[in-house]
């Protein structure tokens, strides 16, 4: 049986331009053409439009899709058998995830007593260690990682990029005050030091000793460094000593 592009996009649950798309970039081609010339789908284009719907679902492109689905050899059963292992797979994170953030709210409103290792279920027990290392390695304590993560739990998506965008404009102009020469405690970039404090305050209540910690950690964790490194050389050792001239006059 063959169908019309608008009754496989029905049947697909995707758009009549999609399928435009596909077939003008030979992704899925019509097998044939109505005397009118009305593109028609039979089995082997439906089979494979949807084995380019499952690999669209493992988030490939459509230039791997296409490279996939045209090499020598490619074997649909066993493409089938490992989609279906990824799926499930996935489906099984995402439960777990689900799950772990229904009851992190609850947790949030006061509904329950989950516990520290739960707020990290399907981490193993050595991966909450380190991330609690590093939570206090960051912040001094636990606490403002608890503050971080409630505040952030409450931001909305625009709110979040608002705060992200503020960082990266504070750094910016850390950046360009390393590339005038500027002293780490001079007045122009204790004033950016001071919008630097400020930001902090969406995630948590900062002070002085913490403050002077994270600019620490920007210069000698390894991460840290080279983000800071990547937007200006030189970046991560200015803002350890910005930061620790500025908590000194707080």
């Amino acid at each position: 049986m063959a169908y019309t592009i608008k009754k496989l996009a029905q049947m697909a649950q995707v758009s009549v331009r999609t399928l435009h798309h596909y077939d003008a970039v030979g992704l899925v081609v019509p097998g044939s053409r109505s005397a009118s010339g009305y593109r028609l789908y039979g089995e082997a284009e439906l089979l494979r439009l949807q084995q380019v719907l499952f690999y669209r679902e493992l988030d490939l492109s459509l230039e791997e899709i296409c490279r996939l689905l045209d090499e020598p050899g490619y074997d649909p059963v066993t493409a089938l058998e490992t989609q279906l292992r990824l799926l499930a797979a996935r489906a099984d994170r995402i439960a777990r995830l689900m799950d772990t953030v229904g009851r992190t709210i609850g947790r949030l409103k006061g509904e329950n007593m989950l516990s520290d290792e739960e707020l990290y279920e399907g981490f193993a027990k050595d991966e909450i260690q380190k991330i609690k290392g590093e939570a206090k390695a960051r912040w001094g304590s636990t606490e403002a990682y608890a503050q971080s993560q409630k505040r952030v739990a409450k931001m909305s998506k625009a709110d979040l990029e608002r705060v992200k965008a503020e960082g990266a404009a504070v750094d910016a102009a850390a950046a360009r005050a390393l590339a005038r020469g500027e002293d780490p405690a001079s007045a122009a970039v204790r004033a950016i030091m001071a919008r630097k404090f400020e930001q902090l305050r969406a995630f948590y209540e900062p002070d002085k000793e913490l403050f002077a910690g994270l600019g620490r950690m920007y210069s000698e964790d390894e991460r840290f460094r080279k983000h800071y490194e990547d937007i200006a050389p030189g970046l991560a050792d200015f803002l350890r000593l910005a930061m620790s001239a500025y908590a000194e006059g707080i």
